[in-house]
């Protein structure tokens, strides 16, 4: 259960050596630092008086607890489940006394593939009335649901209503009460406490969006082109259609491609503008676009940056109403087009100084109470409530027990040359306490995807390390998202070798400016992170000294052909691409070529990187005589979302650098005594 810290006010006023650095020894950072957030997915009732979040169990295990602001309340279990295979996700009250949740998990097919699933369910805060919303499976329907569908709109004044968009599976024996034609994805209105259900649109076979403008009305529908769809696989390409006020006929509004994301793409409606806000290209990059959706589609750009993409919207209350954008330089930064909310913002950064990662999570019905996490490099964060109207911040829940108390290393953004003279941008964390660094330990780091990019935050894996008295350096090298489609290139599949020559040169920074000990370079990654770190030992064989892979990407080819029986092969396949690089940029066709030791750690019930992927690499390291390991634990996907395996991993993974390091001075020290 997590930690309270209930009853601190602040009343605020709204206005305009050694190899390597010295740790704790009686610290168990593995556990800590292992351990999944104390609270997580927290949401506020409608009357602001209580807060529903979940907390870890064992395992994979999960809760789901309430508990109200008042002195003296403490916490209580609505609902747990043992993470074989159900898990818990986030909750949304659709009344002072209902859960509207998430179930999920991941199981192997009839042909032995893990696939994942979702659920949505309803509960009273007792824990009564448990009922399932999603559609329930027949025997007699064509194919598995595996998405058990989405709230789209909670119906603030609707006591414990929602909107869904629910997926139909065509059923046999139709014509009774036990058959059905109808197929596709299609919007109901579901009395959560009786199942009462009225059909708002009708199912679509092609639809896969739909959104509400958050008082009931389901102004837009997505649905997948046709256009260069083949043989049942998806087109990768959405067109959408809108509904002007008081209509109910269907117009174009845009099309969306999701390969090269060229197109508007609407992400929310606002009712009372009667716009649409969505995200499009200009000049290379994201920004935020709004459309008029009285007939007129006239567009406008309402924000945009020169040198980076618009990262997403910032919404309040239920009704998710948009108040403003945010985006990440360094640092990530908020700018607000509600004048209350922005002047508020500003009076929270002078009341939170140390925690300038802040965000309102929810609020009540009046967006008189709200919900605020705020955090920074060297705090994995901290939950207040905020009092409008009396002006007051009240400290509520802290995100992680495990890391009260704990000194954690600063976090600080650098820029680093690579061979062709770009500079790259990166964050540098070094161990707790120390400002400049010479000869340490060291690690790059690079990050998954490889449609993703590092931002200035905690992160466990780097902290953990840090503790451990390595510096960490995770580069955001070209292929990473976030800067524009210059910087992107074609992805980091088929540009692989410039995005690994950023990643490579990393270490060589390190060196070069003395910060790492060139016998005690190492390189971990997680997911296209850990292919980074594979073939980086490929391209590079006697930089790095030790690599740490993590669910990694191992064979382009491969990689492809594991989606084949899914809707989006040829996304995916188009995405990898075709020509030498496939051969060239694959680690486990290149094994031979890799000098360091390398341990590999993966979940077999993996759905983003098949296991197959550790597993083949696994016989190609063997094949080629280089000292390796793989983990692998039977029950866990790609996130490894259990404390106990987590803190094997980080405390394995301790060992097998020091170890590496120790064997790579030591063999210089021989060399050098020749």
């Amino acid at each position: 259960m997590s930690k309270i810290r209930i009853g601190f006010i602040v009343a605020l006023a709204i206005i305009g050596s050694s190899a390597f650095a010295q740790v704790d020894k009686t610290f168990d950072a593995a556990a800590a630092f292992g351990a999944r957030p104390s609270v997580s997915d927290i949401s506020l009732s409608p009357d602001g008086s209580r807060a529903a979040y979940v907390t870890p169990t064992s395992g994979q295990g999960s809760a789901i607890y309430t508990i109200g602001f008042a002195k003296g309340d403490l916490p209580k279990l609505v609902v747990a489940a043992n993470g074989k295979p159900d898990r818990l996700g986030g909750c949304f009250w659709v009344s002072n006394d209902r859960l509207v949740c998430t179930a999920y998990g991941v199981v192997l097919d009839p042909i032995r593939d893990p696939v994942e699933y979702t659920r949505v369910f309803a509960i009273n805060t007792d824990g009564s009335n448990f009922k399932l919303l999603s559609r329930r499976d027949s025997p007699y329907g064509h194919g598995m649901q595996l998405w058990g569908g989405e709230v789209i709109d909670l119906l603030p004044e609707e006591d414990g209503a929602v909107l869904m968009s629910r997926d139909y599976v065509r059923e046999d024996k139709t014509g009774t009460h036990i058959g059905s034609s109808t197929e596709g994805l299609g919007v109901d209105w579901v009395d959560t406490r009786t199942l009462a259900v009225k059909h708002v649109e009708p199912a679509h076979l092609n639809a896969v969006d739909y959104i509400s403008d958050g008082h009931g009305n389901v102004r837009i529908m997505g649905l997948q082109s046709s256009r260069g769809a083949v043989g049942g696989y998806s087109s990768g390409i959405v067109d959408y259609l809108y509904r002007a006020k008081d209509s109910r006929d269907w117009q174009q509004l845009s099309t969306f491609d999701w390969e090269d994301h060229s197109g508007f793409r609407p992400v929310a409606v606002d009712h009372d503008l009667n716009v649409a806000y969505g995200y499009k290209k200009l000049d290379g990059r994201m920004a935020l676009y709004s459309v008029a959706l009285d007939g007129s589609l006239k567009e406008k750009v309402v924000f945009a940056r020169p040198d980076v993409d618009v990262a997403g919207l910032l919404t309040i209350g239920r009704r998710q109403r948009v108040v403003g954008v945010r985006f990440t330089t360094d640092y990530a930064q908020s700018v607000f087009f509600d004048p209350q909310i922005g002047k508020l913002s500003e009076s929270l950064a002078k009341a939170l100084p140390d925690h300038p990662l802040f965000g309102v999570t929810d609020s009540d019905l009046e967006e008189d109470k709200l919900l605020i996490r705020a955090g920074s490099d060297r705090d994995p964060g901290v939950y207040y409530l905020f009092d409008r109207k009396l002006r007051q911040l009240q400290t509520f829940l802290v995100v992680s027990d495990q890391l009260e108390g704990v000194k954690l290393a600063t976090v600080k953004p650098i820029t680093y040359p690579a061979a062709d003279g770009t500079m790259i941008p990166g964050y540098l964390t070094l161990p707790p306490g120390m400002e400049s660094a010479k000869g340490l330990p060291a690690i790059v780091m690079p990050h998954g995807g490889p449609g993703s990019r590092d931002v200035w935050r905690f992160d466990w894996l780097a902290q953990f390390y840090a503790s451990r008295g390595y510096a960490v350096l995770q580069p955001n090298f070209r292929g990473s998202t976030g800067y524009g489609d210059a910087w992107l290139e074609k992805n980091g599949f088929q540009s692989w070798q410039t995005a690994i020559g950023d990643v490579v040169d990393a270490g060589r920074w390190l060196v070069s400016q003395n910060i790492a000990d060139p016998s005690k370079l190492a390189i971990v990654g997680w997911s296209y992170g850990g292919y980074a770190a594979l073939q980086s030992a490929v391209v590079a064989p006697d930089l790095f000294k030790a690599v740490v892979a993590i669910a990694p990407v191992t064979d382009f080819a491969a990689l492809k052909e594991s989606r084949r029986h899914w809707s989006d092969f040829r996304v995916v396949s188009r995405e990898i691409g075709d020509g030498p690089h496939i051969h060239e940029g694959s680690p486990a066709d290149n094994a031979d070529k890799i000098k360091a030791p390398v341990l590999m750690f993966q979940g077999v019930l993996d759905r983003n990187v098949p296991i197959q992927q550790s597993r083949e690499m696994d016989a190609r390291l063997k094949s080629a005589g280089v000292p390796h390991e793989l983990v692998t634990f039977d029950d866990l996907d790609h996130y490894l979302e259990d404390s106990a395996v987590r803190a094997e991993m980080l405390r394995k993974s301790d060992a097998f650098l020091r170890k590496a390091f120790d064997s790579s001075a030591a063999s210089l020290s021989s060399n050098a005594s020749k």
